[in-house]
This record gives C-alpha cells, sequence and structure tokens, in this order.
C-alpha cells in the first residue's frame, strides 16, 4: 500500500514507523503538519491508500479524514482522550499504560478503534518511555491496524466512553520543595521530560528543570543545592535528594527558547561554590547509585555503560567518556561492552551546548576533535573485543561511534540514522572509514545522500549490524550481558583479537586513520568558518525549534539528528 505519514515533526516514533513500514514492502512519504504551510492540500496531491499519524499535534482537517480513512496513534489506551495522555500516566504513578490506534473524526481522539495494546510504564521518563515501552506498543498497534485496514474486511470497534484530560499546565507540575518528598519529585521530573520541564525559580532565575534521578546519601535543607557530579546538580527534596541533569531559561518575552544545557553550565556563575561529588564505583546510568557513566565488571567481560541527556555527547562528555574508555581498557577484560543502557546511545556533537558558547564555530571544531578522539581510541583498541551494545537509537557520529566496534548489537525497535546531511555537516568520526568498511562504498554513498532512518533489522540486512536482540526496553541490559560473556568465554575469542590486530596494521598501511580525520576535518572545518554555512541556521533552528530557511525539505529540519526530545 501506498501510506502517507502526517506528523508534527520527524520524531523518533515517526522515524520508526516510516522505517518498519518500507521494511514490510510498503511505499511511505511524509508530510509534516507545520503551522502556515498548505499541508492539508498536499495530502491531496499525494492520494495515498491510507493516512497514518504517528505524532501530531493538530487535527486533521474534515476535508482530509472525510476523504481518506486516516489512523491516528494515540499514546494512551482507549478512552484516554488529550494532548497531554502519557504526562498524566507518569505524573500519577501509572504502572500499566497503552496506545491506542483509532480513526481521526471530529472529537479529537473519539474515533472507532483501530488496535489497541497496553504496555507497562517503568519508573523512568517519559521521553525514555515513549521511545521505548510506548514505541513497541505504537508499532505493534500500527501493524495490526494496517493489516486490519488492508483486509478490507475488518470493522473497527467505536468507542463506548472516554474521558478528555487537558494538557497539563505548570502549575500542576510545580514541586514544593519544602513538602514534596522524593518519589512525587521523580514524577514531576520524568513528566516533564523532556518537554517542556518543570518550571522553578532557582538562584534568581526562572528555568526549567529537565530530568531527575534519585541520590539515597545526600541531605540537606528542602529545595538547598546540595552538590555537583557531572554538571548535574543535587537538590535536596523534603525527604532526600535529587539530581537535575539539565536546565533551559524560560523564554523571555519575545526572544528565542533557549537550549537545554547541563545544569552548571546553564547556571554559570549564578552557580555558588558547592561540593563535587564523583560517583561511586558502583554509580552508573541504569543502577540505584546515579551517574551518566559507569563501569563494572562479569568474569571476562567489561561493561561500560553511558547515557547522555537526549544522547548529546559535548566536549566535556567525550573527554570524561574517553578517560573511562582508557580506564576500562587497563582492565584484564577479552571484552569490552559500549552501551547497553535502553535509551539513547549517542547522538552526536552536543548542539545545544555549541549553540550557547561564546563562539560556536570554536565550540563545534572542540566538540568534533572530541568525539574523534573518542572514536580513535576504540578503532586503535586492538588487545579485546569491543561491542557497542545500542538499547536506544543513535543517529550521525553517535552511528559512526558504535561502527567503531568489532560488533554492533541493537535492540529490534533501534533506529538509526547513519548521516549528517540535515543538519548540513560533512561529518566525521571517521566516517569514511568505518561506513564503507561496513557496507560498501556504494552504500555508504546511498545511506549518507538518502538521509533516511534504519529499522534494526534493515541495518541487519546491510551488515550495518551484527546482531539484533529482540527483547523489552528493559531487558536489554541483561540480555547483552548474556551475550557479552558467552563471547568472553568462547575459545575462538583469542584469535579473533589476534585477527583484529593484523586487520588494523593492514588498514593503517593502506591508508592511515589520520588520513581519513584530516580529510574529513578539513571539510569540517571549512563549514564551521563559514558563517553562511547552512549548518549555523540548521542548528539554531533545531536547538531553538524554529524554522530554518535554509531548509530544503519540510522533512529535514525536524529529522536533523542531535539532542532531540521524544
Amino acid at each position: 500500500m501506498y501510506v502517507l505519514l502526517v506528523a508534527s515533526a520527524f520524531n523518533s516514533l515517526t522515524q520508526r514507523v516510516h522505517a518498519e513500514l518500507r521494511d514490510r514492502g510498503h511505499r511511505v512519504a511524509v508530510e509534516l503538519a507545520v503551522p502556515g504551510t498548505a499541508w492539508p492540500e498536499a495530502v491531496h496531491r499525494h492520494r495515498p491508500d491510507l493516512v497514518l499519524a504517528p505524532m501530531l499535534r493538530t487535527a486533521l482537517p474534515e476535508d482530509v479524514w472525510t476523504a481518506y480513512t486516516c489512523l491516528v496513534v494515540h499514546p494512551g489506551p482507549v478512552g484516554d482522550r488529550g494532548p497531554a495522555s502519557l504526562d498524566h500516566a507518569v505524573q500519577d504513578g501509572e504502572d500499566r499504560w497503552g496506545v491506542t490506534v483509532l480513526q481521526a473524526v471530529a472529537e479529537l481522539d473519539a474515533g472507532d478503534v483501530w488496535a489497541t495494546v497496553g504496555c507497562p510504564v517503568p519508573p523512568v521518563a517519559k521521553s525514555d518511555l515513549y521511545r521505548g515501552e510506548i514505541a513497541d506498543a505504537a508499532l505493534e498497534a500500527v501493524h495490526l491496524a494496517v493489516e486490519r485496514f488492508a483486509s478490507g474486511t475488518y470493522v473497527p470497534r467505536p468507542q463506548t466512553e472516554g474521558r478528555t484530560r487537558p494538557a497539563l499546565r505548570q502549575e500542576q507540575r510545580r514541586i514544593d520543595w519544602e513538602a514534596d518528598g522524593t518519589d512525587r519529585v521523580l514524577r514531576l521530573l520524568r513528566a516533564a521530560d523532556s518537554r517542556p520541564g518543570v518550571r522553578d525559580r532557582l538562584l534568581g532565575g526562572d528555568w526549567y528543570l529537565i530530568g531527575g534521578h534519585r541520590e539515597d546519601g545526600l541531605r540537606g535543607r528542602p529545595g538547598e543545592l546540595l552538590a555537583t557530579r557531572a554538571g548535574a546538580l543535587c537538590r535536596a527534596t523534603a525527604d532526600g535528594a535529587v539530581w537535575i541533569p539539565e536546565l533551559r531559561a524560560v523564554r523571555p518575552p519575545g526572544g528565542p527558547a533557549a537550549p537545554r544545557l547541563p545544569a552548571t553550565l546553564a547556571l554559570g556563575e549564578r552557580l555558588p561554590r558547592l561540593p563535587e561529588r564523583p560517583a561511586p564505583p558502583e554509580a552508573g546510568p541504569y543502577r540505584p547509585v546515579w551517574s551518566d557513566i559507569g563501569y563494572r565488571e562479569e568474569g571476562r567481560a567489561g561493561f561500560l555503560s553511558f547515557s547522555f541527556p537526549g544522547g548529546a555527547m559535548g566536549t566535556t562528555h567525550c573527554r570524561r567518556l574517553l578517560e573511562a574508555y582508557r580506564a576500562a581498557c587497563a582492565r584484564p577484560t577479552s571484552v569490552l561492552v559500549l552501551g547497553g543502557g535502553r535509551d539513547f546511545f549517542s547522538n552526536g556533537i552536543h548542539l545545544g551546548v555549541i549553540e550557547a558558547a561564546a563562539d560556536p564555530a570554536a565550540e563545534s571544531w572542540d566538540n568534533i576533535n572530541a568525539m574523534d578522539d573518542l572514536v580513535e581510541a576504540v578503532l586503535t583498541t586492538t588487545d579485546r573485543l569491543v561491542v557497542s551494545a545500542l538499547g536506544g537509537n543513535a543517529a550521525a557520529g553517535g552511528v559512526m561511534l558504535a561502527l567503531a566496534a568489532d560488533e554492533v548489537w541493537c535492540r529490534s525497535g533501534v533506529v538509526l540514522n547513519p548521516h549528517y546531511r540535515l543538519m548540513g555537516l560533512y561529518g566525521s568520526e571517521y566516517w569514511t572509514y568505518t561506513l564503507p568498511r561496513r557496507v560498501g562504498a556504494a552504500v555508504a554513498d546511498r545511506l549518507t545522500a538518502e538521509a533516511l532512518p534504519l529499522g534494526a533489522a534493515a541495518a541487519h540486512r546491510l551488515g550495518l549490524v551484527d546482531r539484533t536482540v529482540p527483547c523489552a526496553p528493559g531487558d536489554f541490559g541483561a540480555e547483552t550481558e548474556r551475550l557479552a560473556t558467552r563471547l568472553a568465554d568462547l575459545p575462538a575469542t583469542g584469535s579473533r583479537i589476534a585477527a583484529k590486530k593484523a586487520a588494523r596494521d593492514r588498514d593503517e598501511a593502506r591508508r592511515p586513520l589520520a588520513a581519513h580525520r584530516e580529510a574529513e576535518l578539513a571539510r569540517m572545518r571549512r563549514t564551521f568558518l563559514d558563517p553562511d554555512a547552512p549548518y549555523h541556521a540548521l542548528r539554531r533552528a533545531f536547538v531553538r525549534k524554529e524554522r530554518a530557511s535554509a531548509v530544503t525539505g519540510p522533512a529535514e529540519q525536524d529529522a536533523a539528528p542531535g539532542p532531540a526530545a521524544c
């Protein structure tokens, strides 16, 4: 069938629907429902067999849903209606939720039901949940609904009752630091992640607090700032404390939206002198004691986990991860796993930090070199096997970081964007070496030119990925551990390590890694230093949620890789 996706943004769910429907043989196109554009007329020009709306912030006009069957993906169970269904679920502490595919009618979310799938709600941020359990349920429901529509015989069932809940206002999200305990504070922070954030007054300024993690050891007067860790702030609650990784300044009247930034960077000189509390050895992104980087071992396998907000890796993130990688390489392991978490693996350089810098060109240059240093360290590791374990999506330089490893394992629901073009960049991270090495020069050229998302199954068929792991988002870490420890114990692993070193030596003699880096960075530097290069307008538009005149197609701005939310 010819399926037209109508979406407010080419976000993670829309990309996954696009990729998986194509994998199943459907012809798929995308139209962005952007205010001020003639997108309803464009729908009629497509003349699709089916219109599918994976993520839509506006109502479909009557002349569209009366002319075509239009199915809307709603992130809530049957009968739960409104624009903030998932926000309510997380803030209210629901332990199960669901996704419903329903037919568009005049009343929002009130149409006939084509499919509904339930899912658990683990204690994670809304955006993580959206890309994980909600996305899995959505794709199951979408495939079921599309199959039912294609059959021509299925009769959708009407909704007999429902409740429409309005969007959560900031008054309903407000944290009362004097009275609210840690559990409630975490629910409020998680329900607002990563949009809109929880508005708060802090150190004389108005901010949106983004993200939250439990701190069990530190205590203080409720609302007091207690410590910092890797750019995050620890703030006391009524009965404990939480770590807040990011802040976004409230938009001034008539001004542009501010970028999301590491909390300490956002506060700058406002921040009083606080103790830096390094993470203890048992800390990690998905462990009881929180840190954005963690390391542990199981037998002869080492696991270097990391999780940065939105998958964005600034200069400091890259340098800290490189330091942790070198420490991990000093351990007596035969297999080292990178990643393994449930959310984003990496989306490459941190566009928000770059945009906020006094000299964005200079920060762009520092950031890409820090990414290159990290990728080079992975590529030149010849005394053990390195595995990239992607439980969540990756884009641009994040994909190339993954490809630097000997093996790439992906959860079956992962979406990859192995290209840079939509941000107006040539790219670096040694992609001119790793991508053709994986898929061949012709396919590498096609992937970077088409700039389309790939599902895990398609990436596996192309050779971009070595293994797909069909499991729930929360089970990926355990599955990775099982596979990695088994790999470390295989008798053939030692000979693979020896062969790896010989292959690296041959490749280095053919064309040194330094030559790839020099050629890539020469083009990147020209772009960074050219104030008229599209990259600057595209970056600014992406970070500040504006439209950029430099964008050549309606999908490109929203598909661009970077520190995206859900």
